[in-house]
């Protein structure tokens, strides 16, 4: 994976003693589930801009064959790099999986449920062999509804109960939850990604992208705005930085109930 938008990976192996390692890029920044928790809900503007640059991400590593199956806030980060501010990292893809025709091998169980409840979508709990990127499309709109609102689309006691929800319940408007205006059209791409049948969501990462493009933002947000904000706030996201990461529950048939 070479999109600029996603992670590098240098080199990966076992040490002597039969641990896996892999070493990825030095990356400073926050996470946006940090993001949203210590600054609040994004303007659609900041929104849009941050979505774009996933779906660049995903678009090349759907265009392989491969689906990341985890996408949620925490592993997305944002920073300053390469003298630009808001710049999207797309992290860990431990639970990938591969639907190309010709794979033989996938990187988790076959038959296990694997993803972080609130991100899932209702395919992935029901039929996880299934799984297409149009799920990771799902996610995706989760984690838009989390960055214009606050929360995710579902809560709930246990995840039994949020995936239940994300096979069963629709959620409710953004309009109704946000405390920020938002574009129609932009309400409307993140709903549709939130569909509960794959055939009723944007297509491919490609046509998302298409689709966030022509969107027109109430409150514009430019590579000004995002420089302007890392300058005012650069002491604050330093701190949270050197916090650690999330620790938001993954369903990871390795490592059950790991953070």
């Amino acid at each position: 994976l070479n999109n600029p938008h996603t992670v590098r990976i240098f080199d990966y192996g076992r040490s002597p003693d039969g641990t896996f390692y892999y070493a990825m890029e030095l990356l400073h920044g926050l996470n946006l589930s940090n993001l949203v928790r210590q600054f609040g809900p994004l303007p659609d503007g900041r929104t849009v801009m941050i979505l774009r640059q996933i779906c660049e991400s995903l678009s090349e590593a759907h265009g392989l064959g491969l689906v990341h199956r985890d996408i949620k806030p925490s592993n997305v980060m944002i920073s300053r790099r390469g003298g630009r501010a808001d710049y999207v990292k797309v992290l860990d893809f431990g639970l990938v999986r591969s639907v190309a025709s010709n794979a033989t091998v996938t990187l988790t169980v076959d038959g296990c449920v694997a993803g972080t409840p609130q991100y899932m979508s209702p395919e992935a709990s029901q039929s996880p062999d299934e799984v297409d990127p149009r799920s990771d499309l799902y996610s995706l709109g989760c984690l838009a509804y989390f960055l214009l609102t606050g929360q995710p689309p579902f809560l709930g006691n246990n995840p039994l109960e949020i995936c239940l929800k994300h096979v069963r319940e629709h959620p409710r408007e953004l309009s109704d939850v946000s405390r920020n205006p938002i574009a129609p059209s932009l309400s409307q791409t993140v709903m549709s990604c939130l569909a509960k049948l794959p055939s009723q969501r944007p297509q491919s990462a490609l046509e998302l992208l298409s689709e966030l493009e022509n969107v027109q933002p109430i409150n514009a947000w430019t590579r000004f705005e995002a420089e302007l904000w890392w300058r005012e706030n650069a002491a604050a996201a330093q701190s949270l930085m050197a916090s650690g990461p999330d620790t938001q529950v993954t369903l990871n048939p390795a490592t059950p109930n790991q953070p």
